[in-house]
C-alpha cells in the first residue's frame, strides 16, 4: 500500500488537514473530487496561494491530494491548505524543508480577528462623539 503523508494547516479560523499519496494529481476537497483547485477556490489568487508549495518544489501532478478544510472563509482556507500542503511535503521529503522555509511556507500566520469590546461598535471603533 502507498505511503500517506499528512500535514495540518491553520489560518485565521480555518483548519485544513492535507493528505498526500503518490498518484496522478487527483484533487479531493471535503469528499468531493475536483479537476483543479480553481473549482473549489473560484478566485485565481486563492488558488495560486494554495498550490504554491507544489509549484516551488516542482511536484505538481505527482500526488493525489485529499483535503478536509473547515471554518472561516475561502481566503483563510487557502492559507490553511498552503501550510498543510507544505507540512505534508516536508513529511514526504525532509530535504524540502529549507526550500519551503526560505519561501515562508512553513510559518504559521498568527493574525486573528480582534474581539469586539463592550461600549464600542467594533473591536476599536468608538461610537461617534457629539459635542451638543
Amino acid at each position: 500500500m502507498a505511503e500517506i503523508y499528512m500535514g495540518t494547516g491553520r489560518r485565521k479560523t480555518s483548519t485544513a488537514r492535507v493528505y498526500l499519496r503518490p498518484g496522478t494529481g487527483k484533487i479531493e476537497i471535503n469528499d468531493k473530487v475536483y479537476n483543479d483547485f480553481n473549482e473549489y477556490f473560484e478566485n485565481k489568487v486563492w488558488t495560486m496561494h494554495a498550490i504554491e508549495p507544489l509549484k516551488v518544489t516542482g511536484l505538481e501532478g505527482t500526488f493525489d491530494i485529499q483535503i478536509r478544510v473547515e471554518g472561516g472563509g475561502k481566503n483563510g482556507q487557502a492559507g490553511a491548505v498552503r501550510l498543510g500542503l507544505a507540512r505534508a511535503l516536508v513529511a514526504f521529503n525532509p530535504d524540502l524543508r529549507k526550500t519551503l522555509r526560505d519561501k515562508g511556507f512553513l510559518t504559521r500566520d498568527p493574525r486573528m480577528v480582534e474581539r469586539k469590546k463592550y461600549g464600542l461598535k467594533k473591536a476599536r471603533r468608538a461610537p461617534q462623539f457629539s459635542k451638543r
